[in-house]
C-alpha cells in the first residue's frame, strides 16, 4: 500500500519529492548563474586592475624617460652654457696674433688662458661628480650620505643627521647608486616644501632587506597622499624615485608617526652584495 501510494502522482508524498525535486533544481540552476556572473565580475575586476597596473607602469616609464632627457640637458646646459663659452674666451687669449705681441702681453695672455681653463676642467670636474659622486664610488653608500648631510648642517638651513647600523659590507654599485639619488630627491623635496628644522637619517637591516628611514619634523604627505600624486599628472619627483626604486624591486612608505609630531619615510630594498673583482 506504501509502494502504491509513492507511485501515485496525486499522492502528498509525490508531490512533496516532486516539487522537492523542482527546488533543488531550481537552486543549482541558481547557483551555477550566481557563479558565473562572479565569475565574470572576477575577470572584470582583474581586468581592470590589469589596467591599472599597465597605466601605473607606463607613468613610471615616461617618469624615468622623463629623468633621463631631464639630466642630459642638463648636462648638455652645462656643457654649452659653461664651458663653451670659457673655452672660446680662452682661444681667444691664445690667438695666432699672440706671437706678434710683446712678451709681457703674451705672458698676460697665457696666465688668463690658464685661469679660464683650470675653471673649465672645474666645471667639467662638478659635471663629472653630479652623474657619479666620488665619495659614493670610493667608499660607499654611507660616506656619501654623511657627506651630503654635513653639508646641510654645515650652510645652517637645516639640522641634519644619520646614522648607518648595518653597514658593513657595500652594496652592488648600480644600486648604490640608485638609492643614493633616491635619497637626495627626498631630501631635496624636504628642503624646498617641508620647512623644516631637522632631518635624520637611519639604515638597517631586517634579514634580506634594506630599509632607510627619513624623519623630518615639517610638512609632508602620507602613503595616500603619495598614492594620488603617483597617479595624477604632477609630483614629477615622486614619480622619479617610484622608478628608480622600481629599478630595485623596491618599495617607499610615507607615513606621520603616531605622536603627530613628524614624518616619516621608509624606503624598502632587497638586499644585493656586491658583485666581486673581476667579474
Amino acid at each position: 500500500m506504501f509502494f502504491l501510494q509513492i507511485n501515485n502522482p496525486d499522492s502528498p508524498v509525490s508531490l512533496v519529492l516532486f516539487f522537492g525535486t523542482v527546488g533543488m533544481l531550481a537552486l543549482t540552476i541558481g547557483l551555477i548563474v550566481f557563479i558565473i556572473f562572479h565569475q565574470r565580475k572576477v575577470i572584470r575586476y582583474q581586468m581592470r586592475l590589469q589596467k591599472l597596473e599597465q597605466e601605473q607602469q607606463k607613468m613610471l616609464l615616461n617618469a624615468s624617460i622623463r629623468l633621463q632627457e631631464e639630466e642630459r640637458q642638463r648636462i648638455a646646459a652645462d656643457l654649452h652654457d659653461d664651458a663653451g663659452p670659457l673655452l672660446a674666451t680662452a682661444r681667444l687669449y691664445l690667438n695666432e696674433n699672440l706671437v706678434n705681441l710683446d712678451k709681457t702681453t703674451q705672458l698676460q695672455s697665457i696666465y688668463n688662458a690658464k685661469q679660464i681653463i683650470d675653471d673649465t676642467i672645474q666645471l667639467i670636474r662638478n659635471i663629472s661628480h653630479s652623474l657619479m659622486p666620488p665619495t659614493l664610488k670610493n667608499f660607499g653608500l654611507e660616506s656619501a650620505v654623511n657627506d651630503l648631510f654635513q653639508k646641510i648642517s654645515g650652510s645652517g638651513s637645516m639640522n641634519a643627521s644619520c646614522r648607518f647600523h648595518d653597514y658593513r659590507e657595500r652594496l652592488h654599485p648600480d644600486q648604490e647608486l640608485i638609492i643614493f639619488r633616491v635619497i637626495q630627491e627626498l631630501v631635496n623635496n624636504i628642503l624646498k616644501h617641508s620647512n623644516a628644522s631637522f632631518i635624520h637619517l637611519t639604515q638597517n637591516l631586517g634579514g634580506n632587506k634594506l630599509y632607510i628611514r627619513l624623519h623630518h619634523d615639517g610638512r609632508g604627505i602620507t602613503q595616500n597622499d603619495f598614492e594620488k600624486l603617483n597617479k595624477s599628472n604632477v609630483g614629477l619627483g615622486l614619480k622619479n624615485i617610484q622608478s628608480r626604486l622600481k629599478l630595485l624591486q623596491g618599495r617607499i612608505f610615507f607615513e606621520k608617526d603616531m605622536s603627530q609630531t613628524y614624518y616619516k619615510v621608509t624606503i624598502e630594498i632587497p638586499k644585493l652584495e656586491e658583485e666581486p673583482a673581476g667579474e
